[in-house]
């Protein structure tokens, strides 16, 4: 699955953290978020922590056409 940059970025200014914060909350690096934030893949654990530190549903975060 692929996250929605767009998305996942306006829920970071919303939260006011930034990829480091994020990456603390989601408990992974910071450049796992930036990997997935520039078009990786991300599997579903990942997923659910990065949601999680974001207080969102997944399905809110992945990109439509998936």
């Amino acid at each position: 699955m692929r996250l929605d940059r767009k998305k996942v970025m306006l829920q970071m200014a919303k939260l006011c953290i930034n990829q480091q914060k994020l990456a603390d909350r989601a408990e992974c690096s910071r450049q796992t978020i930036s990997t997935v934030l520039n078009g990786r893949n991300c599997h579903p654990e990942l997923l659910g922590r990065i949601a999680k530190a974001l207080e969102v549903e997944p399905a809110e975060i992945v990109e439509d056409n998936e």
